[in-house]
């Protein structure tokens, strides 16, 4: 998508989008995956998916939530029901560029990320790199997440795969 935005207003939107970027890891790298289904709106979207089915148009992904609803399902099952061994987690987001404005006044984005994970027992490894593919909507509290795709680029990815990205 070309930008339908001036530079100002890029500009603008990319910075209120770096800060919420930045609270969005904060929470994760926190362990409060409650807090994060509240990032987005209430028909939201998100999705963690390979580089390669997202390029092709397919909408298969490994973690699929549609709807607040599903993201706080989510959110209860890695905290009451799965079993993984106890971890730090690590998001780095960067390079975020503001791509246009969708006819529903959506705001499009694009960012980097990288997640690190730590095992108490391990060292640190990259659990997941990749690439956002957001549309954001301003609500009465500021930015929220009308969908989120987190397009990984690796082709083999961890089995332990429970955490938001």
């Amino acid at each position: 998508m070309t930008s339908n935005l001036s530079p100002a207003e890029a500009r603008e939107w990319r910075l209120e989008i770096e800060e919420f970027n930045t609270e969005y890891a904060r929470t994760l790298d926190a362990g409060d995956v409650e807090g994060w289904a509240e990032f987005f709106v209430e028909d939201g979207f998100y999705r963690i998916t390979a580089r390669e089915n997202a390029d092709a148009g397919l909408p298969v992904g490994l973690v699929w939530c549609d709807g607040k609803p599903m993201l706080r399902d989510r959110a209860a099952a890695i905290r009451k029901t799965m079993v993984y061994a106890p971890r730090y987690m690590r998001h780095m987001i960067s390079n975020v560029r503001v791509t246009g404005l969708e006819p529903d006044g959506g705001i499009a984005a694009e960012a980097n990320y990288l997640i690190l994970e730590t095992l108490m027992e391990d060292e640190t490894r990259i659990f997941q790199v990749g690439q956002y593919r957001d549309v954001f909507i301003r609500g009465p509290e500021g930015l929220l997440l009308k969908s989120r795709d987190c397009v990984y680029d690796s082709h083999l990815i961890p089995n332990d795969m429970v955490y938001p990205a």
